[in-house]
Formats: C-alpha cells, sequence, structure tokens
C-alpha cells in the first residue's frame, strides 16, 4: 500500500518517508494481491484430492476452524512483525542522520535502501524454484535469511554508534550497504513467508494470510520507527516516562539492534528445529505445490511487459508521481532540519491509522465500476495542490517555533495536512490497485498482479531518490561577515566560517523543486493523465498475453 508522505521516509507500503508508524509503499506492498490472486490456483491443485478425500471427510466431518489453526496465524504474524522490524528501523535512520546535518545528496543515496521491496520481482522466481525440499521449500529461504537478518543486527548493533558519529560525520555508504542488505534480506524472507502462508493454513482460513501480513509488517514497522524513536528520544522519555530527566533516551539504537538480532536468531532457530512444511494433520488436506521453472517464469514477465497495452500502462505508472516526490521525499527531513522533533512527528502518524484502515473500505465504492481510474484521475490535482501546501508548511514552521518546543495549534495543522493528504494518497492508490485487478489476466493472475504492482512501487521510488539528490544543487548559499568567500560547496562554506562568516540560504532548493513538480505532474495530468484514463476503454483481450490466447 502506498504511504508515501512526510510521515514515512517514503514505501514500504513506498512504505519510506520518514517517520510513520506504517511502512513505506514499496514496503508496505507486500503483495497480498499475490495471495489472493494465488489462492484460485492452489485450489485447482488440490481439487483432485479434494474429491478422493470427499468420503473420509463424510465421515469425520471435520472443520479446522481458525481455532484449529490458531498456532500456524500466530505464527505467520509474528514471522511478518519480525519482517517489519528492520524496514521500520531503516524508515528511522533519515531522521537521525538529519539531526546530525547530513547532506541532501547523502539522504538520497541511503533512500536506495527502500528500493529492494520494488525490485523484489527480480529474483522471486529464484525463491520460488530452488529449493531443499527434505528441509521445507519455504523454509529453505525463510531461516538462513531469518539467520542472516539477525547476524547483520548483531553486527550493526557493535558498529552503529561508530558510523553514526565518526569524526567526518556519519559514513554514509556504509549505513547504506547494511540497511540495503537488510531491506534485501526482509524482501527475501516476505517472499518465502507469503508463499508458505499458502501451504501453512488450510483451504478454508487461506484469506487470514493477508490479514497476518497486515497487521504483523505493520506492527513491526511500528516497534522499529515510531516506538524505537520515541524510546530513543531523551526529550520524549524526560517529559513523559521519567521522574529524574538524563541525557539519554531509555534505549539505544545499538541496544535495539542487540535485542532484535537476537531475537531473530533465537526465533528462527526454534522455527526450523519445531516446525514442520506441509504437516497434515486432523481435518487438513495437504497442498500439492506446483514448480515453475525459472526461465519459464521470466519469460512470461517478458511476454506480459511486451504487450502494447501493459507497456504503455507501465510507462505511465513510473512517471506518474513524478509530481508529487518532492512533497513526498523531503517535506519530513525539512520539517526535521526546522526543529520539528523526530519523535514527535512520528508520533503524529499513530492518529491516522483508523483512517488508514477506513478510507480503502470507502473508496473502493467507487472504484468498483468500469472505469476506477477516473477516481486516479480527479485525485491527481489535489494531491499536487498538497504537496504545495506541505511546501507552505515547511516555510511557516521556523516562524511558529517557541522556545518549548511548537504550539499544540502547530501539531494539529501538520496533523490536519497529514489526513487530507492520506485522502488524495489513498484515493489514487486504490483506483490503481482496483485497475490492476480489473486488467490482470486470471490465467497468470499472480504473476500478472505483482508486476503492475512491482512496477508501481518503483514509479514512486525513483522520483523520490531523485528529487532528494537534487535539493542540495537547486539551493544557493551566501557567505556573509567574509569579504570574497562563498558557500557554494562544504570546502567553501568552511572557509567562510574559518574567515569569520557565516552560511546563510538565499534560495531553498526545496521550494524551487516542489514548484517544478508541481508544474511537470500538472503536465502529466493534462496530457498522460487522459491517455491513462483512455486505457479503460481498451477491450478484456487487449491485456490478455498472447502465451496464454
Amino acid at each position: 500500500m502506498e504511504h508515501s508522505d512526510f510521515m514515512t521516509h517514503k514505501n514500504g507500503r513506498q512504505r519510506k518517508l520518514a517517520g510513520a508508524p506504517l511502512p513505506p509503499e514499496n514496503m508496505r506492498d507486500i503483495d497480498r494481491e499475490d495471495m489472493s490472486s494465488s489462492e484460485p490456483d492452489v485450489e485447482a491443485e488440490t481439487e483432485g484430492l479434494i474429491r478422493e478425500s470427499d468420503s473420509e471427510d463424510s465421515r469425520h466431518k471435520v472443520r479446522p476452524g481458525i481455532r484449529g489453526e490458531l498456532g500456524n496465524v500466530l505464527l505467520l504474524l509474528f514471522l511478518y512483525v519480525l519482517q517489519g522490524i528492520p524496514l521500520g528501523l531503516a524508515g528511522s535512520i533519515p531522521l537521525i542522520l538529519q539531526s546530525k546535518n547530513v547532506s541532501y545528496k547523502d539522504q538520497a543515496f541511503f533512500s536506495f535502501v527502500f528500493w529492494p521491496f520494488s525490485l523484489k520481482l527480480l529474483w522471486a522466481p529464484l525463491v520460488d524454484a530452488l529449493y531443499f525440499s527434505k528441509f521445507g521449500r519455504r523454509k529453505s529461504w525463510l531461516v538462513p535469511t531469518q539467520y542472516l537478518l539477525g547476524l547483520f543486527m548483531l553486527y550493526l548493533s557493535l558498529t552503529v554508534n561508530s558510523l553514526l558519529q565518526s569524526e567526518g560525520g556519519p559514513k554514509v555508504v556504509t549505513l547504506t550497504a547494511v540497511f540495503f542488505m537488510l531491506a534485501f534480506l526482509a524482501a527475501t524472507q516476505d517472499i518465502a513467508v507469503d508463499g508458505w502462508a499458502l501451504t501453512m493454513l488450510s483451504r478454508e482460513n487461506v484469506g487470514y494470510a493477508s490479514t497476518c501480513n497486515s497487521v504483523g509488517q505493520t506492527a513491526g514497522y511500528f516497534l522499529g520507527n515510531v516506538l524505537f524513536l520515541a524510546l530513543e528520544s531523551a526529550d520524549f522519555c524526560n517529559k513523559y516516562l521519567r521522574v529524574e530527566p538524563k541525557d539519554t533516551g531509555i534505549v539505544t539504537l545499538s541496544d535495539f539492534l542487540l535485542f532484535w538480532g537476537a531475537m531473530f536468531l533465537v526465533s528462527t532457530t526454534l522455527v526450523a528445529i519445531l516446525k514442520r512444511e506441509n504437516q497434515q494433520g486432523k481435518g487438513k488436506r495437504r497442498v500439492h505445490e506446483e514448480t515453475q521453472g525459472v526461465m519459464e517464469t521470466y519469460k512470461l514477465l517478458l511476454s506480459i511487459i511486451k504487450m502494447p497495452t501493459v507497456f504503455t500502462f507501465c510507462s505511465l505508472l513510473l512517471t506518474a508521481k513524478i509530481g508529487f516526490s518532492a512533497a513526498d521525499a523531503v517535506t519530513g527531513l525539512k520539517l526535521v532540519e526546522a526543529g520539528v522533533p523526530k519523535e514527535q512527528l512520528a508520533l503524529l502518524a499513530v492518529p491516522m491509522v483508523p483512517l488508514q484502515i477506513l478510507l480503502p473500505l470507502i473508496i473502493s465504492k467507487y472504484t468498483a465500476g468500469p472505469k476506477p481510474l477516473d477516481v486516479f484521475y480527479k485525485a491527481f490535482p489535489f494531491r499536487l495542490l498538497i504537496g504545495l501546501g506541505y511546501a507552505v508548511l515547511v516555510w511557516w514552521t521556523p516562524s511558529v517555533k517557541q522556545e518549548g518546543g511548537f504550539p499544540v495549534y502547530y501539531y494539529a495543522i501538520v496533523l490536519l495536512s497529514y489526513a487530507l493528504h492520506q485522502v488524495a494518497l489513498y484515493s489514487m492508490y486504490v483506483a490503481c490497485m482496483a485497475f490492476h485487478a480489473k486488467v490482470s489476466d486470471p490465467l497468470i493472475g499472480g504473476t500478472y498482479m505483482t508486476l503492475l504492482n512491482t512496477v508501481t512501487n518503483l514509479g514512486g521510488n525513483w522520483p523520490s531518490t531523485v528529487a532528494l539528490w537534487m535539493v542540495d544543487p537547486l539551493t544557493s548559499k551566501e557567505c556573509q561577515g567574509a569579504v570574497g568567500q562563498s558557500c557554494g560547496s562544504p570546502e567553501e562554506a568552511g572557509l567562510c566560517v574559518k574567515e569569520g562568516g557565516f552560511c546563510v540560504t538565499t534560495l531553498d532548493g526545496y521550494y524551487v523543486e516542489s514548484v517544478v513538480c508541481v508544474v511537470i505532474g500538472l503536465a502529466w495530468w493534462l496530457w498522460l493523465g487522459k491517455k491513462m484514463r483512455r486505457l479503460q476503454e481498451q477491450s478484456p483481450t487487449a491485456w490478455r498475453c498472447r502465451a496464454n490466447q
């Protein structure tokens, strides 16, 4: 699900802008559609087994129900919670880096951490097809992946302080490499758990898999992001949780990483030893899984992309979010730069959870018809306008700051801005997902939907990375108090300060980006947006893969 707003360092599900309790859109688009679309395939595979066991069922008349599989449901929920922890931590790092005054080019470089969930389709066929049958199809990937996650977190617990507090500033390249690997491993774990869910639960209860996915990953992201930022903040802990103030929070990043690293290792060991795959229990039919060849899967993806309608639609998806990139990727960091406490910014997302649950239910009523993209098109200009409102909010923030922080009415306005953004964002997201479901070839629904979701997520990732990268080049600064000096580069800024001057920002690149992005977005809406709406008029056969006709 898409959550690219200033409360999330842009998504997951691109669940990524800094500090949201829910993951970025790319991180949260956990392909629930894959589960639902794969379920008919599993049913088809087991149809023969069902007929063979009808007489046995009539004798026993056993229906497992949710109580009979409560252990499996809780295990899935726990695995998805574990998946959300590294994603939440990755979402908190940009806020921590911003408080240490890193450049926006460094922020752009770190934003590559959020790409794996948007690219996991590239290696998903490998995870699905290559495994050790004696150990288990899903455990062959789940167990080593989670062990590596635990080991990486233990490594980080020993080194993260030196990486963040080195003399030359935070070591962004190393941090990016380690957290990219964490996100890559979490995305791989997601593929394995999604597949295991289809056979771990009975046919009657497989629908609970998507619930475990959504609730578990959201809870894990909340623990790794919002809860961590709150407990790590000395100001928050002194104000709300302590009697005597101290200079540090209740937990440190090292402590948090050490605890969850150990938790990964212990829980993975228990799963490896105690949990067996496709265990045939009372009242549950064993599901036989077919394995599609790796090359066949990649050829199928290529054949889908080559279809004229799909190629056009994917091109539009890759460019649709350029107009929102400055608002989505930079706003939260600018608010932190202006003095808004990062933990308060994260906590403001908590009241939005009920809204985020209700909005898809409400909007789906308007996207259930034959033209769901009409909702996408109508919400587009409102989201652009809200982006300009974010720029005004950032400009207004320094003038509101008081000695004790920010007044309550300021946070109320931020919360209202966030809520309005969520309405526009979810209108576009639900409409897009409805159209994906409408056009996907039912014979290859899982692969088709995953491809469209991947392109949608990637269409939000690359503009945000570019937006972060361009903030510094578009910013103009001048040296005041030192004649003949300038502030065009870090070296020149250092000379300015050395000569007794100081650098003053004369033009903030964020505001330049905000205007440019809105202009590009309006142009896209007026020309390409209409082209996207016309795709709804294509016949169903135009969306069917020739390989299946």
